[in-house]
């Protein structure tokens, strides 16, 4: 969704435009390239992603400041560069390309590995802890509530059953034996919904984002525009009840409904899916949901 992400912004007012899970700087290029009134704020927690994204940005020398953090620590990030508000935002979230082609990231079932799956290399916790140490219960909590795995205890008791497991292939090939014939036969790889759970586990996904998208539209100016992509519907959730929330007023009940409208309007409230087109250039893009909101005036104090 490149090109529409580019056209979006176009609407964004002259500013800093922060790319929060800045990647391989893909995004990041396209709209230096395309809006010459933003500059970049780049921020990603994998060290050889902000090497990539230093590289492919090099041609727009001052407008471009690049920052080695987790998503969730926006508000510091701000505070040290003294950046007060930003015209425009972007989380891409999930797991990037360049992580998955990468065996000995461990991120992918396809390309035999470590069992690693940690987007920032430096983080104590691996997908081989958790694999070769987590209790039963624990295992399949995570399967289920990450993954939606309807196998997530079969799943659980084969890979204790297993231990010790050290790499991908050896994890993948637990997973498709613990799962029914029948049911691997269809919806894509038997491993695909243990391995994303596991990794949404690793990097403690769902539970950094919701502060980190929440400083993001505190941090935007009027007429400012936050955009997000999300790949999983536990990511979507938590988006779309933000967005939401900060796009109605609510009045405390007995009180007369007030005269003024929400601070921030929902550009896209069903949230905006890929083409056929675009998923059959990008596999990954299949499951992708845009959503996009403005921010209409500064808050009303209570």
């Amino acid at each position: 969704m490149c090109e529409e992400i580019v056209d979006l912004l176009g609407s964004a007012p002259a500013g800093i435009y922060l790319d929060a899970t800045l990647g391989g700087a893909g995004h990041a290029a396209a709209v230096l390239g395309a809006h010459p009134d933003l500059d970049l704020l780049g921020i990603d927690q994998d060290p050889s992603a902000l090497a990539a994204a230093t590289d492919k940005l090099s041609g727009f020398g001052s407008r471009t400041r690049l920052v080695r953090s987790r998503f969730d620590q926006l508000d510091s990030v701000l505070s040290e560069l003294e950046v007060t508000e930003i015209s425009a935002f972007l989380f891409d979230l999930g797991v990037s390309s360049p992580q998955l082609d990468r065996s000995e990231r461990g991120f992918s079932f396809r390309h035999d590995g470590p069992l690693d799956m940690r987007m920032d290399p430096d983080s104590p916790l691996t997908a081989e802890t958790i694999v070769n140490t987590f209790e039963h219960g624990e295992i399949a909590a995570i399967l289920k509530q990450n993954g939606d795995e309807r196998f997530a205890g079969r799943i659980a008791s084969a890979i204790l059953k297993a231990r010790p497991l050290s790499t991908t292939a050896e994890l993948a090939e637990v997973i498709v034996q613990a799962i029914p014939a029948a049911a691997r036969r269809k919806g894509g790889h038997p491993a695909k919904r243990s391995f994303q759970a596991l990794r949404i586990h690793v990097n403690s996904e769902l539970q950094i984002l919701r502060p980190a998208i929440e400083a993001a539209i505190d941090a935007l100016c009027v007429g400012g525009r936050g955009l997000v992509l999300t790949y999983h519907s536990g990511e979507d959730k938590i988006v779309k009840d933000i967005f939401r929330g900060r796009s109605t007023v609510n009045t405390p009940p007995g009180l007369p409904v007030p005269a003024t409208d929400p601070e921030f309007t929902l550009l896209r409230p069903l949230g905006r899916r890929p083409t056929e087109h675009e998923v059959a250039v990008n596999r990954r893009a299949a499951s992708a949901r845009l959503r996009v909101i403005d921010r209409n005036s500064i808050g009303f104090a209570a």
